[in-house]
């Protein structure tokens, strides 16, 4: 159990610092350039996703021995088109309802975000995770 709650603090630690990738970018996308805040999340996304890819497999997840690096990072693409899928269902359903203030993108993105991380953590753990690893 210890070892579960270390790693889910880690996922933490490592979802923190892709979220302020994800929100800066989007909010510099769709607030300050003024683009569309759907396709705004999107990319935002993507970009948080590789800093999201190269910390969780060095910092929370062990690598599976009878996995591919290859193998691991589709599966972790796979998972995460999923997760960006729920994502933008999220924001285009937000901002229809909100509008695109940045208030209201905002608590889209945080809503969004958390119904995200629980995804791609339970998602990661079954499917990428060695299991006790270290």
């Amino acid at each position: 159990m210890r070892k579960l709650i270390e790693q889910i603090l880690k996922f933490g630690v490592v979802g923190f610092i892709a979220f302020g990738i994800d929100y800066g970018l989007l909010m510099l996308l769709s607030q300050v350039i003024g683009m569309n805040p759907v396709p705004s999340a999107a990319i935002s996304f993507i970009v948080s996703l590789t800093f999201n890819y190269l910390a969780s497999m060095r910092f929370v997840f062990t690598h599976r021995d009878d996995m591919s690096r290859t193998r691991e990072f589709v599966i972790f693409l796979v998972l995460s088109a999923v997760g960006l899928g729920i994502n933008e269902l999220i924001m285009w359903a937000g901002v229809a309802l909100l509008g695109i203030s940045a208030l209201a993108v905002t608590a889209v993105k945080v809503f969004a975000t958390a119904v995200v991380m629980v995804w791609n953590f339970v998602s990661r753990k079954k499917w990428l995770d060695a299991g006790d690893g270290e």
